[in-house]
C-alpha cells in the first residue's frame, strides 16, 4: 500500500492496523491515485463480525466513518472521487456482509447523488458537538448541572486516564457489562483498545470514586477534534454521583485544556421527539445537527423495502 495522506485519524493507516490486529474486525483501504502515482484520496471501510443469540447468530457489517482523506488539487471533484471510492468498496463488499453503514459525513448533503447511485438509502440522524475554542464549557452549562459537578468531584469523584492494568481491566469490565442488553452497539476486542490507549491519538478514561471504577469513556483525537466513541456508566448503583454527568463533563474538560476545537459526541441516535441520551448530552451546551446516515443492505429485496420506508 502506498504512502497515505495524512488526516482524519477514522482513516488513517494506524486505525487500519489496529483493526486488522484486534479479532472480530477486518479493514479495507480504498486508495485513488493519478497517472503518476500520486495518491489523490483513501477511505477506510471496516468490516465487523458480531455474534448474536438469536439467528442468524453471526451478523457481519461494513461501517464507513466520514468520507475519507482527499488532496487539494481543484482539478479533482470530491463528490466525484467519494463516488469512485464508495462504487469500488460497495462491489468489493457485496454479498460478503449483509450492510454498509456511512456515517459522521462532514456536510449532510455530500456525496448524496453517488450514494444514491449506489443504492444507498438515507436515514435522518442527528449529531451534536459542543464548541470548545470559543467558550470555557463552564460558560455553556446550567447553575444546577455545575453544583452537581461540583458536588460529586467535592465527595470524591475522580477521572483519570488509564495507564495501568488494572485500570484497564475495570474499564473493559464496565463496558461490555453496561452494553450486554444493547446488541446494536458494537463494542470491539481488549486488543483494540489496548492499541488506543497506547496511542498518540486517543485515551481512555476512568472515574473513580473510594477506587472503584463508577464510568469510563473512550475518546480519539482527529483533524483538531475529539471524539466521544464509547462510555458506561454505573448511573443507577452511584446515583447520587451521577457518574454519567462525571465523566463526559471531565473528558470534555481534558479535551478543552488540550486545546481541542470541538467535543463531537458519536451516535447520539435517531431523531425521535423523546431521546433520552441526546437530551442528557445537550444539557453540556452543545449544538444540535441534522444529518443523514447512509445504509445499503446486500439482499436487493430488504434493501427495496428499506429504501421505500425511509423515502423522503
Amino acid at each position: 500500500m502506498p504512502a497515505l495522506r495524512e488526516g482524519s485519524y477514522f482513516h488513517s493507516r494506524e486505525l487500519m492496523e489496529v483493526c486488522e490486529a484486534a479479532p472480530r474486525q477486518r479493514p479495507y483501504m480504498v486508495v485513488i491515485t493519478d497517472g503518476t502515482g500520486r495518491e489523490l484520496c483513501h477511505m477506510l471501510g471496516i468490516i465487523r463480525f458480531r455474534t448474536l443469540i438469536l439467528p442468524p447468530f453471526l451478523l457481519i457489517h461494513c461501517r464507513i466513518l466520514s468520507e475519507g482523506i482527499y488532496c487539494d488539487d481543484p482539478a479533482y471533484k470530491k463528490d466525484e472521487l467519494f463516488g469512485c471510492m464508495l462504487d469500488a468498496l460497495t462491489r468489493k463488499l457485496d454479498n460478503r456482509v449483509l450492510f454498509i453503514e456511512v456515517s459522521n459525513l462532514s456536510q449532510k448533503m455530500l456525496g448524496y447523488k453517488q450514494l444514491r447511485q449506489n443504492n444507498y438509502y438515507p436515514v435522518n440522524w442527528i449529531s451534536i458537538h459542543n464548541s470548545l475554542h470559543r467558550h470555557a464549557p463552564e460558560e455553556r452549562i446550567s447553575e444546577k448541572l455545575q453544583r452537581r459537578i461540583d458536588h460529586a468531584h467535592q465527595r470524591g469523584a475522580q477521572t483519570e486516564i488509564v495507564n495501568t492494568e488494572a485500570d484497564f481491566k475495570a474499564f473493559s469490565q464496565l463496558l461490555r457489562k453496561h452494553h450486554i442488553l444493547k446488541p446494536k452497539r458494537y463494542i470491539p476486542d481488549d486488543i483494540f483498545f489496548r492499541e488506543l490507549m497506547a496511542s498518540t491519538n486517543g485515551n481512555l478514561f476512568v472515574t473513580k470514586y473510594h477506587h472503584k471504577v463508577i464510568a469510563c469513556a473512550a475518546c480519539v483525537y482527529s483533524e483538531g477534534d475529539a471524539y466521544l466513541w464509547y462510555s458506561a456508566f454505573k448511573r443507577k448503583s452511584y446515583h447520587a454521583l451521577h457518574p454519567d454527568t462525571i465523566i463526559i463533563w471531565d473528558v470534555m474538560k481534558h479535551a478543552y485544556e488540550q486545546g481541542y476545537q470541538h467535543m463531537r459526541f458519536m451516535d447520539v441516535g435517531l431523531p425521535f421527539q423523546k431521546n433520552p441520551y441526546r437530551e442528557f448530552i445537550l444539557r453540556f451546551g452543545g449544538k444540535e445537527q441534522s444529518t443523514y446516515r447512509w445504509f445499503r443492505f446486500s439482499i436487493r429485496w430488504v434493501n427495496a423495502l428499506l429504501s421505500w420506508i425511509y423515502r423522503e
